[in-house]
């Protein structure tokens, strides 16, 4: 059996077993180096593990994770679900509404899926279920929501598809990202507006408007937060990595001085838990190092490639079949997994056929989207059933409904990609 073999059958093995992610990398890469290169050859592991995370736009990753934890706990949600309601006002299908734009602002001040589903769960669960709706469905369309975090920048999985894909500009991917997360935030508005008139939930009697002026006043911190991320990037005040830096300053300064609802000691342990968050996908990266560097040396990567390319001339028919397995993948693993373990395979693909890479970076990501959504893993779906204190089982219709839905904006960005690169061809990024 060929070594590149052996190095595939063992990931898959050890994944099939149990290992974490970074582990079944790492270990699968060393079976690699020793039945295709040389046992002397695991020296290197230290240095490819280095190497690996030895990179100044990594730097941006854990930042943003401890944005997403500050502004959870800074009481933001609650502020933005008031105002939006205040927006909005009682109509069927109002909470919806508000539920998905209050996610998508989330997503644009942390970037992560899970963080987010966590923190509107916690505030929109009790008032949906109270205006009628189902809680799997209200469980559903929160973890839906809040998937669109990985398009909507800052994105933490749009930060290591710039690192692992040579030449792409980050500021233009994030700028590609906007649109397409917006599109997909409405996409799943038609089904559950659509839902809400069928069934009647939500009638007008049964919901409070909170009062505009009031609820903008206290909702104003948190919608400068994404102003002050994306305004910077574009003004060239500073780089992404110093927007973390910015984002993590300026939700710092909410939680204490304006919201008060964090305290020194509560700051202290989120710290502690952004480290830990942080260092489950540093080593997870780290570990990829190791995968990475004997896929390249084996050649296991340029032969997939090419089997991947002579499987059709028809760069449309293979791009459909990509998806499809991203997508399935996005099912089971997390989104830095996935572009770790993919990446190295799909850049030659990519490169091959012509396409766009800051596009092509957008399709996979909302691919990878749809997954955190769809079971039988499916992340943000796992914290929305755990706040709703339901059973994944019961929210399988409604997923797979949410899926069609967010397939179709898929399917238009595909189709036309200027809705991915319009907005960064405008503002003159490199494409």
């Amino acid at each position: 059996m060929s070594p590149d073999l052996w190095m595939i059958l063992s990931f898959v093995a050890l994944l099939i077993a149990g290992l974490p992610v970074a582990l079944a990398l790492g270990l699968s890469g060393a079976v690699g180096i020793v039945t295709g290169l040389s046992p002397a050859m695991l020296a290197t592991l230290g240095t490819n593990t280095y190497n690996s995370i030895a990179k100044y736009p990594l730097i941006a990753i854990p930042l943003f994770i401890l944005t997403g934890l500050i502004f959870e706990r800074a009481g933001v949600a609650a502020r933005l679900v008031r105002f939006a309601q205040a927006l909005i006002g009682p109509r069927h299908g109002g909470l919806a509404l508000v539920a998905v734009l209050v996610c998508m602002i989330m997503g644009g001040m942390s970037g992560s899926g899970p963080a987010d589903a966590a923190a509107v769960a916690m505030v929109m669960l009790p008032s949906m279920t109270r205006a009628g709706y189902p809680r799997p469905f209200s469980a559903t369309l929160i973890a839906a929501s809040a998937s669109t975090a990985i398009l909507i920048p800052p994105s933490v999985a749009l930060i290591l598809y710039s690192i692992v894909v040579p030449g792409v500009d980050l500021r233009a991917l994030f700028a590609a990202g906007l649109f397409p997360g917006i599109l997909a935030g409405l996409s799943l508005l038609v089904p559950a507006f659509w839902l809400a008139r069928r069934h009647g939930w939500e009638a007008p009697a049964t919901v409070e408007r909170p009062p505009l002026g009031e609820s903008f006043r206290q909702a104003l911190p948190a919608l400068f937060a994404p102003v002050i991320i994306l305004g910077g990037l574009r003004s060239g005040l500073f780089t992404p990595t110093e927007a973390a830096v910015a984002a993590v300053a300026y939700g710092v300064v909410v939680g204490l001085v304006i919201t008060r609802e964090l305290d020194w000691r509560e700051l202290w342990h989120l710290f502690g838990e952004a480290a830990v968050v942080s260092g489950v996908v540093m080593l997870i990266i780290a570990l990829a190092g190791i995968f990475a560097w004997a896929g390249t040396m084996l050649g296991t990567f340029r032969h997939m490639a090419e089997w991947l390319i002579g499987l059709s001339d028809n760069g449309a028919v293979l791009l459909v079949l990509i998806m499809l397995a991203v997508l399935l993948a996005g099912m089971l693993l997390d989104a830095i997994s996935i572009y770790l373990i993919l990446m190295p395979i799909l850049v030659p693909v990519m490169q091959h056929f012509g396409w766009n890479p800051v596009w092509f970076g957008i399709l996979l990501a909302m691919n990878i989207a749809i997954g955190q959504f769809t079971p039988p893993v499916a992340v943000n779906l796992m914290v929305t059933t755990e706040v709703a204190r339901i059973r994944l089982e019961q929210t399988m219709g409604w997923a797979l409904l949410f899926v069609v839905a967010m397939g179709g904006a898929l399917l238009l960005v595909a189709l036309f990609p200027e809705i991915a690169l319009w907005l960064p061809r405008v503002l003159g990024y490199n494409l």
